[in-house]
């Protein structure tokens, strides 16, 4: 793979990571349309490393409340406070046990085009249906103790495993769906992302040393990841200002035209 192409996929990855169309549905997609071998599922899950970055220096703030939550907890030895960590604790532990339920079909079966195709038009449609509900401004995972959100959020984050599903896509719906606000739904559906990638990404560590899960050179893994950096923290920054006042639809009709054609191509 040149340089060249490690931008693009870190542009690809660094845009659609955060915008509901799925980062894996289109990186999946592109040794298809174009001229480039696919790199593989372990490349794609390297250019995480670049979005996850973004999100720790946009949410520091968050980031640096879970540690001190978690801190009180195990200090305090009490669950009477802390309720930002305990849902997000609670969301991420779901969303492991469920990945590791359905890793196996979804490694086997989740690049076809057709199943990528139907992804996007199947989840584009539901998350426009979520977006019709009504906001709830005072329903806030930081500041209240929510578990039945937080498990429906983490649980439906386990679905993007799937190539076409979008992570971002499927939490904002599923918060939607429970009254979230647009903007509450993107902060935390952002920050769940965060251990999902990071413990992907260390589990292929050896394999990616040994060189034997990736055959791209280890200067153009760097040239991706620092573009999906650079590309994600811009799109997070616009994105929010962007649902604010559009909401999720116009995401939903880019969904169905990409479906399309990609059953079109087929």
């Amino acid at each position: 793979m040149s340089n060249l192409w490690a931008i693009i996929y870190g542009f690809i990855q660094g845009i659609s990571e955060f915008l509901p169309v799925s980062s894996s549905g289109h990186l999946a997609l592109l040794p298809k349309f174009f001229d480039v071998s696919d790199p593989g599922v372990v490349f794609d899950l390297v250019m995480h490393l670049g979005t996850a970055l973004a999100v720790i220096i946009y949410y520091h703030k968050e980031i640096k409340q879970l540690i001190l939550e978690l801190f009180e907890i195990v200090k305090s030895r009490s669950l009477a406070r802390g309720f930002f960590f305990q849902n997000f604790a609670l969301a991420t532990i779901v969303s492991f046990i469920l990945i590791l339920i359905i890793k196996d079909f979804a490694l086997m079966y989740g690049r076809e085009g057709t199943f990528i195709g139907a992804n996007l038009i199947f989840f584009g449609i539901l998350m426009f249906l979520s977006d019709l509900k009504k906001e709830d401004d005072s329903i806030s995972l930081v500041e209240n103790k929510n578990y039945f959100r937080a498990i429906v959020i983490g649980a439906s984050q386990s679905f993007a495993i799937f190539p076409g599903v979008s992570r971002s896509g499927i939490t904002l719906t599923s918060a939607r769906f429970m009254n979230l606000s647009r903007l509450e739904a993107s902060r935390f559906s952002f920050l769940l992302s965060l251990p999902i990638i990071l413990a992907s990404v260390a589990y292929k560590v050896p394999e990616i040393a040994s060189g034997v899960a990736i055959n791209v050179d280890l200067s153009v893994i760097l040239i991706g990841v620092i573009s999906s950096f650079i590309f994600g923290i811009v799109t997070i920054h616009c994105f929010l200002k962007l649902i604010s006042k559009m909401g999720l639809w116009i995401f939903t009709v880019y969904r169905i035209i990409i479906g399309l054609l990609v059953w079109y191509s087929l």
